[in-house]
């Protein structure tokens, strides 16, 4: 019988590996898989590349795992927002690499990797430094730079509600990435804030299908990032 709960957050992340790409979802806070990123941080994998929407806020979550060396190379769309304290500081320094992609772009490489699409093409970025060392091509009278399709060895995401099959729903806006992201993982682990047997979620509503999804771990009661840097909390 299928089963895919994991006994903890620990026990989730136990194969993250050295060198790994990992996919982080979330929109700022919102979707962001703090239990599972602690974890990650607790566990100790290092040289991870890190494909996000951001690089965290404060000192907590994905912030903290940058503030642990653990990453070296982030790929993600807005590398300084409002209380990014660690990532600028490790960058000006020359600790840490930065492949950055316009967030619609970052959006379709990851929904390319995870549909089996090695490349496309798109406008955005054409006459800009981000188009530097692409391919050009022209179509109808317009320029497109070639982008690569994104795949990673796992992606970390949060949903709202899982199953033991792995089927999933999120909460409005902190859908984001996650479901693009189970699809372009090899192993995609979830924290889900409530689990449910088989047939508690009613098929029309599952957004990311059990079968893009390697194993479940619940976490009923997840930090809120927002909280944690008002409260000036720092990880570990």
């Amino acid at each position: 019988m299928i089963n895919k709960r994991a006994a903890s957050v620990a026990a989730a992340v136990a194969d993250i590996h050295d060198g790994a790409t990992v996919m982080i979802g979330g929109f700022g806070e919102a979707g962001s898989p703090i239990e599972l990123i602690h974890a990650l941080i607790d566990h100790g994998a290092r040289n991870l590349t890190v494909v996000s929407n951001n690089t965290g806020s404060g000192r907590v979550g994905l912030a903290a795992l940058i503030a642990n060396g653990q990453v070296a190379k982030m790929i993600c769309s807005y590398p300084r927002s409002t209380n990014s304290m660690v990532f600028p500081e490790l960058y000006r320094k020359g600790c840490i690499q930065l492949e950055l992609v316009p967030q619609g772009t970052l959006a379709e490489r990851i929904r390319a990797g995870g549909a089996g699409i090695p490349a496309f093409f798109t406008a955005t970025s054409v006459g800009t430094v981000l188009a530097k060392g692409k391919e050009l091509r022209s179509f109808s009278d317009r320029d497109y730079v070639m982008e690569y399709g994104l795949r990673a060895d796992f992606a970390l995401v949060k949903a709202e509600k899982a199953d033991r099959h792995g089927n999933l729903v999120y909460n409005k806006t902190a859908r984001n990435f996650g479901p693009i992201m189970c699809m372009a993982a090899r192993t995609a682990i979830v924290q889900a804030k409530e689990f449910v047997e088989v047939a508690g979620i009613d098929p029309e509503n599952v957004v990311t299908p059990g079968i893009f999804v390697s194993r479940v771990v619940v976490v009923a009661q997840p930090a809120q990032e927002s909280q944690l840097v008002k409260e000036g909390r720092c990880y570990p």
